[in-house]
């Protein structure tokens, strides 16, 4: 049943804006106030500098600068999707993404002092080139490990391993017996590996020749084989599972796919606005359409162990809910009652792959107009934060500003955002407003940073 209403109208308390610590765990170091607090004018650091925000206090570090991609001088680099783990479990490395030529760019990094470095057998950049697809994702379990799909054979899921720079073919998913069959070739393509908090299982989209183009679902279950789901048809099957059509009509193309922390459900992104849910247990498919009325599924969101988070813009910005992903209808306000004012404006991006292993830690994410607004006007503009998930409290942890000038002609130009696995560490892009240069055609540079939740 929908829980969306009975917001009551109250302040939270105000505290001093001239303190960075609050004492409010797991981050005793940020700011939780509702106070505003405006962009003091910043020149970029270099990379590798370790610095502080003047304004929330997080201590941050570029990463990367115009020279980081030596095979491309001046590219612009960015997170990987959200949905993927970009870290390793045990912070030692972490991976961008290179925009010009897709490439996935390893480093090795210091958690205690923030430092970045080469990998073994890094390029001359500084940076390790991963050998696997757009969209690899790193293992809950193994920090030397990631899964991907491999880079001449890419209905091929594979592994990764940094400590002998190996790519280790896992399964074949042309041998999964999809209707039609998925047949190697320049045609079919895959992305978006992602894995359960036990990387028991791994899932990927396939089939077309890119994102928004491909008609299939795949899980690939270690111990149990292959299981599909072809959107276009609405047919189920494989080796395990119930088999036949799915719960619904609709028939969609998939643009992304995540796995939930457990394993049981897979979020697929479609290429119009909404989303669908498939309960990979069943033929259970339930829709989220952001265009429909109901359950209020607008925005960017992220999914976590068994749950769903989104914040559709209903009094405030930052007025996210949280939903099953058995029960995308039972959906409740992470703060309720929302207080006034409230604040309007803003787009979010969020990043919650800590949430796979828990349901109940900070989701994070980011803030950035819409319009390309670089001015911050009002509290939460253009910023880093975090917010409580277990229900018992309503904190907001505030950590620095992002400084990134969306420009809807340049998708990069948004501060794409990820979570370290124990929700230390979170990084982003930007273009600090707009000091990093251009490149090509004049595009907008733009680089990644780290800023340390404390």
């Amino acid at each position: 049943m929908s829980r969306r209403s009975a917001f009551s109208l109250i302040a939270l308390p105000v505290l001093s804006a001239c303190l960075f610590a609050q004492g409010v765990q797991p981050y005793p170091g940020a700011i939780t106030d509702r106070n505003f607090y405006p962009k003091t004018p910043m020149t970029p650091p270099a990379a590798n500098t370790v610095f502080q925000d003047p304004d929330l206090g997080g201590t941050m570090v570029r990463i990367t600068n115009e020279n980081t991609n030596p095979k491309l001088p001046g590219d612009f680099f960015l997170n990987p999707d959200s949905d993927v783990n970009e870290w390793a479990m045990d912070d030692s490395k972490f991976y961008v993404v290179a925009g010009g030529d897709s490439l996935n760019l390893a480093f090795a990094f210091d958690p205690d002092t923030m430092t970045v470095s080469p990998l073994p057998v890094a390029g001359s950049g500084g940076a390790l080139a991963v050998p696997l697809r757009e969209g690899p994702t790193f293992s809950f379990v193994d920090p030397d490990l990631m899964y991907g799909t491999s880079l001449k054979e890419p209905l091929t899921i594979a592994t990764y391993r940094f400590s002998t720079g190996k790519t280790t073919p896992l399964y074949d998913t042309t041998n999964c017996a999809t209707e039609p069959p998925l047949v190697a070739g320049p045609t079919q393509s895959s992305s978006d590996s992602t894995v359960a908090n036990d990387d028991s299982r791994v899932v990927i989209s396939a089939g077309g020749n890119s994102a928004g183009h491909r008609p299939f679902a795949i899980v690939y279950d270690q111990q149990l084989g292959c299981r599909w789901y072809n959107t276009q048809t609405g047919q189920v099957g494989g080796a395990w599972g119930p088999v036949g059509q799915v719960s619904i009509p609709d028939r969609y193309n998939v643009n992304h796919v995540k796995i939930s922390g457990n394993g049981q459900y897979v979020r697929i992104g479609v290429a119009r606005f909404g989303f669908y849910v498939w309960d990979v247990t069943t033929l259970n498919v339930a829709p989220c359409d952001f265009e429909k009325p109901g359950p209020d599924c607008s925005g960017y969101g992220a999914v976590g162990n068994n749950s769903y988070i989104n914040a559709p813009d209903i009094l405030d910005e930052l007025n996210a809910f949280s939903r099953p992903l058995g029960d995308l209808t039972d959906f409740t306000p992470l703060i309720n009652p929302f207080p006034q004012p409230y604040y309007k404006g803003m787009e979010k991006a969020w990043a919650w792959t800590n949430g796979a292993l828990s349901g109940n830690v900070p989701v994070c994410g980011s803030t950035y107009s819409p319009k390309g607004d670089e001015e911050v006007k009002q509290p939460f503009d253009g910023e880093v934060f975090c917010m409580e998930t277990d229900g018992l409290a309503p904190t907001i942890w505030r950590f620095a500003h992002n400084r990134a000038v969306w420009n809807p002609k340049f998708y990069w130009s948004q501060p794409y955002g990820n979570i370290s696995l124990d929700g230390r560490f979170f990084s982003f892009s930007s273009s600090w407003d707009l000091q990093l240069g251009t490149f090509w055609d004049g595009d907008p540079r733009s680089d990644v940073w780290i800023v340390r939740l404390q």
